[in-house]
């Protein structure tokens, strides 16, 4: 497959009146047309951020990019100027918010919200802009959708919106549609109707997808390959089976491990990863994870580990990994 979009060494800082928040610590990853991505991690580790800094959305300042380049078809956005952008965004690459009731315009009606960016971006008559809007809401299984193209968005149920927001970013064949956190808000059934429809569409029109999610569940049945992130850097990526099936990173092995599966044993507690992410207004000199790691060694303390190829597409960045480290007694970790 084609690589649609490569992320290369991105950087971005925040200046607050505290100091400067490393937010994203040199990140890289690709995404290839058609696939479906799953960026994974805890919370403030840098997933909204990254997914922010491909749509150009942070405001700068406080946002900086210190480093990197963001290429889509062989541009890079970093780049661009906002006009530029505007071509771009909500055309060829489209985001799904995590709470569309904070996104959508309260006061413009979700028929209007949709024919704009048909309008701007395709050469459409307001007539044809209306026909497809009202094609894409029914596409999306929005009843009554003559109806709701009127409706304001506090007259739409959770549900609903989210599908009007899934209608908005793809009314235009977006070749990238970023999923932040899409199905979050909602119920366990409306999720999957969602999920399901997100794979429907992009089954027909070949769309990828980077999704942004908590749940490891949604991952195994939504996503190609994965990027999991701690501490505002990618520490493992791979294939959706060599994440759940042979996790090379501690961080990783510890998510899974804290997620309830139906074939354990009921009376065994869930393992969390104790303690807190380390503070990104200072980051540690060595790993990131050495103060939570059950494998922490010497080494990690001082130096931070590269991301390491460990498999035919996987990818990890961790000591244990390490040609070096591996040479010496991986039963005495803490003397390494």
């Amino acid at each position: 497959m084609d690589t649609l979009l490569e992320v290369k060494d991105l950087r971005i800082d925040f200046r607050t009146y505290g100091g400067e928040v490393h937010a994203v610590r040199s990140v890289n990853f690709e995404v290839r047309a058609g696939e479906t991505l799953g960026i994974v991690g805890e919370s403030g580790c840098g997933k909204s951020v990254t997914a922010k800094a491909i749509m150009k959305l942070l405001a700068t300042p406080p946002a900086t990019y210190r480093s990197g380049s963001i290429r889509f078809l062989g541009k890079d956005l970093v780049q661009m100027k906002e006009r530029e952008m505007e071509k771009i965004r909500g055309n060829d690459v489209s985001m799904i918010f995590q709470d569309p009731m904070t996104s959508l315009n309260p006061t413009s009606r979700v028929g209007f919200q949709i024919i704009e960016s048909l309008l701007k971006h395709q050469r459409l008559s307001r007539n044809e802009a209306h026909q497809k809007a009202l094609e894409m809401l029914k596409l999306v299984g929005i009843p009554q959708p003559e109806k709701r193209m009127n409706q304001y968005p506090h007259e739409f149920s959770g549900g609903m919106r989210q599908r009007a927001m899934i209608a908005m970013a793809l009314v235009c064949n977006p070749k990238l549609i970023i999923a932040d956190e899409p199905t979050t808000a909602l119920d366990v059934t409306i999720q999957a109707q969602i999920l399901e429809l997100m794979k429907d569409i992009q089954s027909k029109s070949n769309t990828a997808i980077i999704l942004i999610t908590h749940d490891l569940g949604v991952v195994a049945e939504m996503c190609d390959r994965v990027v999991v992130m701690y501490a505002g850097k990618v520490v493992e990526t791979g294939s959706v089976v060599d994440i759940f099936q042979k996790p090379k990173h501690p961080y990783t092995k510890g998510l899974l491990k804290s997620v309830p599966r139906f074939d354990m044993d009921r009376n065994v507690a869930l393992s969390p990863i104790i303690g807190s992410p380390p503070d990104l207004f200072s980051p540690p000199k060595g790993c990131s994870f050495y103060a939570r790691c059950d494998y922490a060694m010497k080494i990690c303390k001082e130096y931070d580990p590269e991301l390491e190829k460990v498999g035919n597409n996987q990818t990890s960045a961790c000591w244990l990994n390490h040609p070096m480290a591996n040479a010496r007694n991986n039963k005495t970790p803490q003397n390494i």
